[in-house]
This record gives structure tokens, C-alpha cells and sequence, in this order.
């Protein structure tokens, strides 16, 4: 099982966004040259989010978007639900009955899969992806690679 690229990129570009709250707007083709990502598919990726007021654009010359909750209110569940709908582990776990319904030995293992997934996914806000990264970055700039010619 893969995430399809509207999810994962959709989440990037999210957190560019979420880097930049209660600054100034960021432009999709900043967060495109950043991210390496098409201007043309963060367009189609920012449509629904503002359809679902997740982000708003700002006109203008020094215009782009911008969050309309603080990186701390919106999970990377949200952004998947958004771009992708629920996660779909199996048919009979979102409410397509099948043959075998009544003595299924698997459905509860579906069930458990389907909500820990959607358990991690709920989890976890902009805001923590953002001080995830920062300790990273922290902790690699104090590791220093001994150069062996000396």
C-alpha cells in the first residue's frame, strides 16, 4: 500500500505553509522551487484545501497562501481526508457487505489497521512536523564529520 502523490505532496506543501504562519503569504512558486514540485499540481492540490478552508489565497503582488488555523489545529489527517477521502483498507470495513460477512476471520484485523492509521494520522499537526524537523536539524548541526587526511 502506497499514499499517492496527492497526499504526500499535499502535506509538503502544507507544512511550507505551516513554516511561514502569521508571516507573509508564500506563493506556490516559492513552495514549488522549494519542494521541487510542479506549480501546476499545487494548484490542483490547493483547490480542495480552500474549497474545505484549510488555507486561503491573497491576491495581489505580494499575494500567495497562507493557513487559516494555527500549524497546531490541523493533522495530517485532515490534509488526507481532504485530497485523498478516508482511508480505505478494505470494502467491508467501509460498509460494503460481502459473502462472507457473518464468519470473516480478517475484518477485525482490517478494522485494527484501517484505525491505527487513522489514529497516527490524527495525531499529528503541522506544528509537530515543524518541531520534528527542527530537532532534527538541531541535532545534525552539532555532529561534526572528522575529516580522515589530517
Amino acid at each position: 500500500m502506497k499514499l499517492s502523490t496527492k497526499g504526500r505532496y499535499g502535506v509538503r506543501a502544507m507544512v511550507e505553509l505551516a513554516a511561514n504562519y502569521g508571516g507573509a503569504p508564500v506563493s506556490i512558486k516559492t513552495i514549488s522551487k522549494k519542494e521541487n514540485l510542479s506549480e501546476y499540481y499545487l494548484e490542483q492540490l490547493f483547490s480542495p484545501l480552500r474549497r474545505a478552508n484549510v488555507i486561503r489565497s491573497i491576491r495581489g503582488a505580494q499575494g500567495g497562501y497562507v493557513l487559516c488555523k494555527p500549524p497546531r489545529e490541523i493533522t495530517v489527517g485532515d490534509i488526507m481526508t481532504i485530497l485523498e477521502g478516508p482511508v480505505e483498507i478494505a470494502d467491508c470495513i467501509d460498509g460494503v457487505e460481502c459473502d462472507s460477512s457473518d464468519c470473516c476471520a480478517t475484518k477485525a484485523v482490517w478494522e485494527k489497521i484501517k484505525n491505527s492509521i487513522d489514529s497516527v494520522m490524527n495525531s499529528i499537526t503541522l506544528q509537530d512536523i515543524l518541531d520534528d524537523h527542527e530537532a532534527l536539524q538541531k541535532k545534525n548541526s552539532g555532529i561534526k564529520i572528522a575529516d580522515r587526511s589530517e
